[in-house]
C-alpha cells in the first residue's frame, strides 16, 4: 500500500538546529512518522525531547556550536549515534543563522560565521553520515534551502550566498551518492514565522509587502514542513534525488 512507503519505522533521524523553530517542527514530523529522533543544537533540546518521548519515540540530545565543530566532531558524533541508537538512516541539515547588515558595511565576522554553519557545517555533516550510509547502501540527507537558494535578496549577502551554496551541494552529493542509495535533496521554505523572520514581522510595513506576494496570504509555520520532510525521508521518495522542493505559500509563483 503506499501510504506504507511514507512510514519511517526504526529508523533514526539526526535533526541539527532541533531545540525549537523549523528543526523542531521537522524532528516532530519524522518522530509522527515513526522514528527515534537524535537532536543537535547549540540551545538545550529538553522541550523537544520531551514532546519526541511523549510520541513514544526513543530520543537523544546533543548540545554541539556549528561555529566551532570539526569534521572529526561530526565523524565522532556519527559513531556515537550508530553506537547508542544502532543506526543513522536520515539526517536533516537545518541549523542556520542570519546576519543582517547593508552590503557596504557588511563585516567579515557575520560572512565567516554564516558560511560556516549554513554550508560549512552541513558538507562535513553530511560527508560523516554518508560515511556510515553507503555501506548499508541506503539513507536520506535533506539539506534545509531557502527562497535565497533562488533569489538574491536584500541585506543578507552571506546568507545568500550560502543558501545559493546549500542548493548546488544538494545537485553535487545526489550526483555522486544517488548510485550509492543514498538520496540527497533539499527544502526550501518560504517565509516562516521563525526566530530568523521576527526582525521581518515586527517590520508592519515589510511584512505587510511580503505577505502581499504570497498567493496564500500567511506566514508559514514549522508545522508547513513536517509533510515534506516526511516524505523526502521516506521511500515514497527513493527516486528523487537533487530537487530543490519550494515549501513557500507559493513565493515563488509571483
Amino acid at each position: 500500500m503506499i501510504l506504507d512507503l511514507f512510514k519511517l519505522d526504526g529508523k533514526v533521524a539526526l535533526v541539527t538546529g532541533a531545540a525549537r523553530g523549523l528543526g523542531q517542527g521537522c524532528a516532530m514530523g519524522l518522530a509522527e512518522a515513526g522514528a527515534d529522533i537524535v537532536a543537535l543544537d547549540y540551545l538545550e533540546v529538553k522541550e523537544t525531547g520531551a514532546m519526541i518521548t511523549a510520541l513514544g519515540r526513543r530520543f537523544s540530545g546533543v548540545q554541539c556550536d556549528l561555529r566551532t565543530a570539526t569534521p572529526g566532531d561530526f565523524e565522532k558524533l556519527v559513531a556515537q549515534i550508530e553506537s547508542e541508537m544502532g543506526r543513522l538512516d536520515i539526517l536533516v541539515n537545518n541549523a542556520g543563522i542570519i546576519r543582517r547588515a547593508a552590503l557596504l558595511e557588511f563585516g567579515e565576522g557575520d560572512w565567516d560565521d554564516v558560511l560556516q554553519i549554513n554550508l560549512k557545517a552541513l558538507f562535513f555533516l553530511s560527508q560523516a553520515a554518508a560515511k556510515v550510509m553507503v555501506p548499508r547502501g541506503e539513507g536520506k540527507i535533506i539539506n534545509i534551502a531557502s527562497m535565497l537558494s533562488f533569489q538574491g535578496g536584500i541585506r543578507v549577502p552571506s546568507y545568500t550566498a550560502a543558501k545559493s551554496g546549500v542548493a548546488g551541494l544538494t545537485r553535487a552529493m545526489a550526483n555522486e551518492l544517488a548510485a550509492m542509495g543514498i538520496n540527497v535533496n533539499a527544502i526550501a521554505p518560504g517565509y516562516m514565522a521563525t526566530d530568523n523572520t521576527a526582525p521581518l514581522r515586527a517590520d508592519e510595513e515589510r511584512s505587510q509587502s511580503i505577505l502581499e506576494r504570497i498567493p496564500a496570504g500567511r506566514w508559514g509555520t514549522p508545522d508547513d514542513l513536517k509533510g515534506a520532510v516526511v516524505f523526502l525521508a521516506s521511500e515514497a521518495a527513493s527516486y528523487l534525488h537533487g530537487a530543490i522542493v519550494p515549501v513557500d505559500g507559493g513565493w515563488l509563483t509571483r
